[in-house]
């Protein structure tokens, strides 16, 4: 069961509104503040996709749904809330001139955590009165089933703000991962970014297509990591001797030109027509929304598989769902 009751969410795009979505099967009151003209119809289209996967993912009793109100004013939309959530643009001006409205009118013991994919939180919170109280909590999307959230402090962020921080998150059915040394991309980015960047080469050097990559990860590497990340599928791979045997085997591997990743490709037109191209010709025929469809039904597969064996990402489910039996059979 939630810790908290009324949340805030400043920033109603893919990753505000998957916040949202979290935080309302909790059973947690939310306010918005989105000034987009359609910001409210875009984060209805992120919860019709929300309820529909937890209508799958959660096979036990749920919370009553939480309220969602949008604000015509960040003043409004943090007045009583104990967590405020910033999704807003990745433009440190733009950030720091949010936390000053909400410090302004924030309770003093509101907890501020930045869904930034990159920011130091050091660098967030240099201007803040307060900033003590704020973190990074950078999610994955769909942040309504992916349980991944790391939590970096900054320079200036109490244990006390990580501790609090991670309650919350936990009590929601998340993975809270405290990334300990304040770096930028955190950890999860920074291995995205590796694969990312060597996939543009194979695609801008003709080795591969788009789908051709693609394929490349959902039917090979990508099922591994998906249950063993990377540190555990190598030590398997080493055979009885472990860990030791496969650096001593493949280590040397690391000095012969089989990557790109200190270089990137510039982002020419060129480049991007032909990628897009490709992804067009790809995946072209079905819609945005039909794909994030196949994504949550593939990920709600995945993540029962997982619990099943009590295993990775199905443990945090199989605990969440715990959680909520207790709650629903707490007469209080």
């Amino acid at each position: 069961m939630a810790v908290i009751k009324q949340a805030a969410i400043i920033g109603g795009g893919v990753i505000g509104a998957g916040w949202i979505s979290r935080l309302i099967e909790n059973g947690i009151d939310v306010s918005v503040y989105d000034p987009a003209a359609d910001a409210a119809e875009k984060v209805e289209a992120v919860l019709k996709n929300s309820r529909y996967a937890y209508s799958k993912l959660i096979s036990g009793p749920r919370c009553n749904e939480g309220s969602v109100e949008f604000c015509d004013s960040i003043a409004a939309a943090v007045a009583s809330a104990e967590l405020i959530v910033e999704s807003v643009p990745e433009r440190l001006d733009i950030k720091q001139t949010v936390y000053a409205e909400i410090e302004a009118s924030a309770t003093i013991d509101a907890l501020i955590a930045s869904s930034t994919s990159g920011i130091m939180p050091s660098d967030l919170q240099a201007k803040m009165k307060h900033p003590e109280r704020l973190l990074v909590a950078h999610p994955f999307n769909p942040v309504y089933l992916l349980p991944l959230v790391e939590l970096v402090g900054g320079k200036s962020t109490t244990m006390e703000t990580i501790e609090r921080a991670r309650e919350i998150y936990h009590s929601v059915g998340m993975h809270p991962l405290h990334v300990k040394k304040e770096i930028e991309a955190f950890i999860a980015d920074r291995l995205l970014e590796a694969v990312w960047r060597e996939s543009l080469w194979l695609v801008k050097d003709g080795i591969a297509t788009t789908q051709d990559v693609d394929d490349a990860v959902r039917f090979g590497f990508g099922l591994r990591y998906a249950q063993m990340g990377v540190f555990d599928t190598y030590r398997v791979a080493g055979g009885e001797a472990g860990m030791r045997h496969f650096m001593a085997q493949f280590g040397p591997c690391l000095k012969w030109p089989w990557t790109k990743l200190m270089d990137v490709p510039e982002f020419t037109e060129e480049l991007v027509d032909l990628i897009a191209g490709q992804s067009d010709q790809q995946s072209g025929h079905m819609s945005i929304r039909e794909m994030e469809r196949i994504r949550d039904d593939n990920l709600i597969a995945i993540l029962h598989g997982l619990k099943g064996n009590n295993w990775g990402a199905g443990k945090t489910l199989a605990r969440y769902e715990h959680q909520l039996l207790e709650a629903a059979n707490d007469p209080a």
